[in-house]
């Protein structure tokens, strides 16, 4: 018999592939009516598989009493109620590590996209300005200050990434991350005064929501370019957009918002602000490995006990 696994929605074609090859999978998301068959079905499930963009709240974990596990397809969780799922004695696991590369790529490329103009450069081009004019002078990357809000995976793997450019690295977390040589910052509005660039590589959630307020935008200045490839939640996307109307901050790298896909429609006619549709973890190489991962944690689960990466 095959453990009944409940899928909250579709992950990719590959893991649902290999889901419904291994496992008795019920797809919650082709249910007409959820709540019913959550109420018919609920304790058969011995695990949840889940998509990070989708939701498995307190409501939903205590429909389903005998499930052990919750394997999440991608490296944020704040979409599920961590707090009810440990209650009831569930494991949670991740795709933490095999995202690092390439979330930091995109963070140093935004960053020096902001910096030297290179979207807005393009957009000129295209548009034959460069015929009868010239941009106007940007501002170099190497040398610069990086300060990072959060240092785990990501935020390691951009200071590795500036380290190659000659920043000086400093970092703020809620306590020094032992073995590393940058320095750690107790406040973050400091952080931001000394910093040029300011990334925002920490976790999403109720307790770093709005961290990166208006306080914070003022600190950086108007010489100053913040970059967010954590979650869109972290940063007051109001105080932000006003930041940048009103010439107190320099620009913005940003690949998440915090009602996505909806992106501020003052940014899109602002020249330094570069925006992406969340897509620092989407190359070929990092979603392969990221399918891999998700199914061989819930492999382990039902083999161990144990889920692979727990959170």
């Amino acid at each position: 018999m095959k453990h009944r696994v409940l899928q909250i929605g579709p992950i990719t074609g590959p893991v649902d592939a290999r889901l419904a090859r291994d496992y008795d999978v019920a797809p919650l998301w082709k249910q007409p009516d959820k709540d019913a068959f959550l109420a018919a079905h609920g304790a058969e499930f011995e695990a949840v598989a889940i998509h990070v963009r989708d939701a498995c709240d307190a409501a939903l974990i205590e429909r389903l009493p005998n499930a052990k596990a919750i394997v999440n397809f991608g490296v944020g969780y704040d979409k599920i109620d961590v707090a009810a799922a440990k209650r009831r004695g569930m494991q949670i696991s991740n795709t933490p590590k095999v995202l690092d590369g390439c979330v930091a790529d995109l963070a140093m490329g935004l960053a020096i996209d902001v910096a030297r103009g290179i979207s807005a450069t393009d957009r000129f081009v295209r548009a034959g300005g460069w015929k009868t004019g010239q941009r106007p002078l940007m501002t170099r990357v190497y040398g610069k200050n990086m300060g990072l809000l959060g240092f785990g995976g990501i935020g390691q793997a951009v200071a590795r990434r500036a380290a190659g450019f000659d920043m000086p690295v400093r970092y703020h977390t809620r306590r020094p991350v032992a073995g590393h040589a940058e320095q750690h910052e107790t406040s973050l509005v400091e952080l931001a005064k000394w910093a040029d660039f300011l990334v925002v590589a920490c976790p999403g959630g109720p307790e770093t929501r709005h961290l990166v307020n208006a306080e914070v935008l003022d600190a950086l200045g108007p010489q100053g370019i913040l970059v967010n490839i954590a979650r869109g939640s972290v940063v007051d996307e109001a105080a932000l957009v006003r930041a940048l109307q009103e010439g107190r901050l320099g620009g913005a790298g940003l690949d998440v918002f915090e009602n996505e896909p909806n992106v501020p429609e003052a940014m899109l006619a602002m020249d330094n602000v570069v925006v992406q549709s969340h897509i620092a973890g989407f190359t070929r190489e990092t979603r392969a490995d990221m399918e891999a991962l998700v199914c061989d944690n819930l492999d382990a689960f039902f083999r161990t006990g144990q889920v692979l990466t727990p959170i």
